[in-house]
């Protein structure tokens, strides 16, 4: 990739990390700075910065991290999110992942603060590549043992951790399916903290939910194409709300 190519395409990415942080506000899911975005660019990440809220975000804001050479370097105007070393290391160990979304949901987080993983109890889990949805073990934020424990969670095909007394994480091979996790996560979450409350949540099997993924993908209901449905229902959305052109 050209030097041209490769500025259109973080200006372009650095645009829809601010559109995704606007989205996951409006969702309920917690902003800057109880969150952070990533975005992988090349052989670098673009991270939103330190204590910024994602209301004020503009592009030149964005922190640039190579992913090779000194550990922590980074290029940019404010400084990356004091979790960068999450971001980083997902992004060094799982070339899979494209952009990773942490956030503090309310089900999610308190899901996380009891330390209680999300284990099968609805199919849907099988969104997230993992029959579990693992709560990584308590380490202090911004910390190397903290992103340790939250790689270790996701372990080598899972897209979704609770961080113990912190909150949530998702990740996708682009920035929608991460944010579109981050959004199943929390209503998944809101499922499973209302079963606890009426009984013992009934647990699928690896198999049976490793069954719902292959499914999934045949049917054309996985994670990709939720994100087409959902592109394709915004446009809708926007077409109605254009006014009709009056004729001359």
């Amino acid at each position: 990739m050209g030097s041209t190519d490769m500025a259109t395409t973080g200006k372009a990415l650095r645009a829809s990390i601010i559109a995704h942080g606007a989205r996951i506000v409006e969702a309920g899911l917690g902003g800057a700075p109880d969150g952070d975005i990533s975005a992988r660019l090349s052989d670098s990440i673009l991270i939103t910065p330190s204590g910024a809220q994602y209301a004020a975000l503009r592009p030149a804001m964005i922190a640039l991290m190579p992913l090779a050479g000194e550990y922590g370097a980074w290029k940019g105007l404010i400084k990356p999110s004091g979790e960068w070393r999450i971001h980083l290391d997902i992004a060094r160990a799982r070339p899979d992942i494209g952009a990773i979304v942490r956030m503090q949901p309310p089900y999610a987080t308190a899901l996380a603060m009891a330390h209680k993983s999300i284990p099968a109890a609805h199919s849907m889990i099988a969104l997230f590549g993992s029959p579990i949805i693992r709560c990584a073990k308590y380490a202090p934020s911004g910390t190397k043992e903290l992103a340790a424990a939250v790689l270790d969670a996701l372990g080598e095909e899972g897209h979704a951790a609770l961080l113990a007394n912190y909150g949530a994480l998702t990740t996708g091979r682009t920035l929608q399916m991460a944010v579109l996790r981050a959004i199943e996560l929390e209503s998944f979450a809101k499922l499973y903290s209302i079963a606890l409350s009426v009984g013992r949540p009934a647990i699928l099997s690896d198999d049976e939910v490793a069954r719902v993924a292959e499914r999934l993908k045949s049917n054309g209901a996985d994670i990709e194409a939720r994100i087409v449905g959902a592109r394709a229902q915004a446009k809708a959305k926007s077409a109605v709300k254009q006014p009709a052109k009056s004729k001359s």
